[in-house]
């Protein structure tokens, strides 16, 4: 990944993740799992990998396969949201883990205070530097979804 040389936060970019549920709650949206979030996720979870995608994710059809995403309660809520907070917050996937620094909320100081207007945890708690927010991109652009080949399957 290029170094981010024109950044327009170059002093930096207070965010704590307050669990407020703005990105993980009342909008329709895909959760893409890597294998790594699987396997963390089904392990934190005490079940078998099976058993974790057959009960928690939906089969997003992409080319000749599937990508792997978490389900949604009927209301949008992530499936892991409950009363007061994610229930695998300590688990999460690197899309969550990685919120809200993704590209295009870092595209101008405009969209990022677009995005801090939906979400209390932008302004709080430690800065995280240009090289901190490097790395979290990095980590987000690595991310490779899951494709699973073949006809879908019941979950």
């Amino acid at each position: 990944m290029e170094p981010m040389k024109s950044f327009w936060a170059n002093e930096g970019i207070r965010f704590s993740c307050t669990q407020c549920s703005h990105c993980c709650r009342h909008e329709s949206g895909y959760v893409f799992l890597t294998e790594n979030d699987i396997r963390r996720l089904h392990e934190h979870l005490e079940v078998s990998r099976d058993q974790f995608i057959s009960k928690y994710c939906v089969r997003i059809p992409f080319g000749d396969g599937f990508h792997i995403s978490l389900s949604e309660k009927q209301n949008y809520d992530c499936i892991f949201w409950v009363d007061g907070g994610c229930s695998v917050y300590a688990a999460r996937p690197v899309q969550c883990r990685t919120y809200p620094f993704w590209s295009p909320f870092l595209e101008s100081r405009e969209r990022w205070e677009q995005e801090a207007r939906e979400c209390p945890g932008i302004g709080i708690g430690p800065a995280f530097d240009v090289n901190e927010i490097e790395a979290l991109l990095e980590e987000r652009s690595r991310r490779l979804p899951v494709i699973e080949r073949g006809e879908s399957r019941e979950m």
